[in-house]
Formats: C-alpha cells, structure tokens, sequence
C-alpha cells in the first residue's frame, strides 16, 4: 500500500464518524477522495471552509495556494518566485511603517516597528482560540521571543503544505524588518511548521518590557481584508513580472481558488483593490 493509498482508506474510516464535517475542515482530504473516485464530496453548496470574513487564516490560504500552483507549474522556478513575492510584499508592508514612523518624526528602531504594526488578531480568530500566543524569551542577550500558537500555521497544517507555510514564514519576518530599516538584524531560527514553537530574534538588539507593552498607532493599522488583498495582488504582479501571461492565469486560477473554497463574496472584495498602491502608507 503506498502513501496515497493509505491516506485514502484512512480519510474513510474516520468520515462515517465525522461526516461533512471532517471535509469541510480539510479540503485535501475532500481532493483527494474525489480524485479516487469513491462519491464521498462535500454536501453540494457547502464551502470548504466557512470564515466569517478576511482573517488571519485567510491570508495564509491565498498565500498557500499561490505556492501549490508555483510548484506544481513551474517546480524550483515556481518555488524561488514564491519565495521573491513573499520578500517584496513583506517589504513594502516595512515600508509603509517607516513611511508613518518618520511622519510622526520617530527613530526606525525595534520599539517603533512595534508600535506601528499593521494588524492585531481578528475577533474570529480569538474566538476561535487560534490567536498568536507568544513570549518574550528575557533570558536571551539580545530580544527574542517565541511562538506556541499561529493562525497562519494552523491554515498551513490544515492544508496539508507545511513545505508552504516554511517557504513563508522563513524569510517574512526579516523582510517586513528590512522594509521598515534595513540596518536592524532580524532573523526567524524556527518555525512551527517543522518545531514545536518559532523562534525570532533581532541580534544586537535590546528591548524592556515598558517598550512592549505600548500599543500599536490605531490609525497605522490595516484590516485583514487589506492584509489579504495586499497578499493577492502583490503576489500577482510579481508573477507576472516573472512568468508574464503564465503568471497572470496562475493568478486567474487563485482566484478562482478563492471562489470555490471561500465563496464569490471573498473574491469582490479582494478585485476592489485593484488600483491599490501597497507601497505607500
């Protein structure tokens, strides 16, 4: 018996327990069962994944689905291209921080990236209990912390594409730092899709618990349905750079992703910010 075989007889064992709803949790395992031919599909109408709207999981599964496309398109090319739209999105979401920062006349420093963060967690996603949980690792010469629960990884899991969530979170952190001040040192030594925590940290940088503890500039912040788009169609410029009218159906193709895992709602808003210039603040 090989791998998919075992999936497969698996996956059914457990549905007559579980039903629609083990398939509607994991997609892969609807895919699969699908392509195997057996007629065990989720109830006609019912979406995959049922988000009451752009949140942090959201964004990890547009983000997936992008890498699942590049790799199986296009393999090492496909994975180095993900990878570069990752790097520039991260960038300009630093740029847009220092871009506040400087209006406001602050130094680019690790306190003030931390106040002019983008996001906080969703109310779904705290409800759902999937909010980040993470601490201040103050034992370390320099700050550092780590990451025992992400939503994003709790997507990628979900998926089934920890190689995805890796090839993301690898070099996001970093870049979002080099965006926002390219001289300050940042590094990711780990993450939850291969440990059982992440680990950061910026090396030769210190930081108190007061500097933490400010809360983020209400007005730099930016909803997830931004966060998403900004995702999308950062990604999709990149690609087409890259790969020219290929990148452009790719990213027809995620799309349409979208409208069949999330439904035609998710789609509208993502096309509304078309025009956006996600460099600028």
């Amino acid at each position: 018996m090989n791998r998919r075989e075992f999936f497969v007889k698996s996956a059914k064992a457990v549905i007559p327990i579980t039903g629609a709803a083990l398939l509607i949790a994991n997609p892969a395992i609807a895919k699969v069962l699908e392509q195997a031919g057996d007629g065990s599909k989720l109830p006609q109408g019912t979406l995959p994944y049922s988000f009451n709207g752009f949140n942090e999981r959201v964004q990890a599964y547009i983000v997936a689905r992008y890498y699942v496309r590049l790799s199986t398109s296009f393999g090492h090319q496909g994975r180095e291209t993900f990878k570069l739209a990752t790097r520039i999105y991260a960038e300009q979401r630093g740029h847009r921080m220092a871009q506040r920062a400087l209006a406001d006349g602050q130094e680019l420093t690790v306190a003030t990236y931390h106040q002019y963060g983008e996001w906080v967690p969703t109310e779904e996603s705290k409800q759902r209990g999937e909010s980040l949980d993470q601490e201040v690792l103050w034992d370390r010469p320099y700050y550092a912390f780590k990451v025992k629960r992400c939503p994003w990884a709790i997507q990628f899991r979900e998926m089934g594409l920890p190689e995805a969530g890796l090839a993301y979170c690898k070099d996001l952190d970093a870049s979002i730092y080099r965006g926002f001040n390219p001289t300050i040192k940042y590094e990711t030594r780990q993450t939850l899709h291969d440990h059982d925590c992440c680990i950061q940290c910026s090396p030769g940088t210190r930081i108190t618990s007061q500097e933490l503890s400010c809360p983020k500039k209400k007005s730099g912040l930016r909803s997830f349905e931004y966060h998403c788009a900004h995702s999308y169609w950062t990604f999709r410029q990149v690609l087409i750079s890259v790969l020219g009218n290929k990148g452009k159906t790719l990213s027809e193709e995620v799309l349409e992703d979208v409208r069949r895992d999330l439904g035609q709602t998710f789609v509208e808003t993502l096309q509304k910010y078309k025009d956006t210039d996600f460099n600028v603040a």
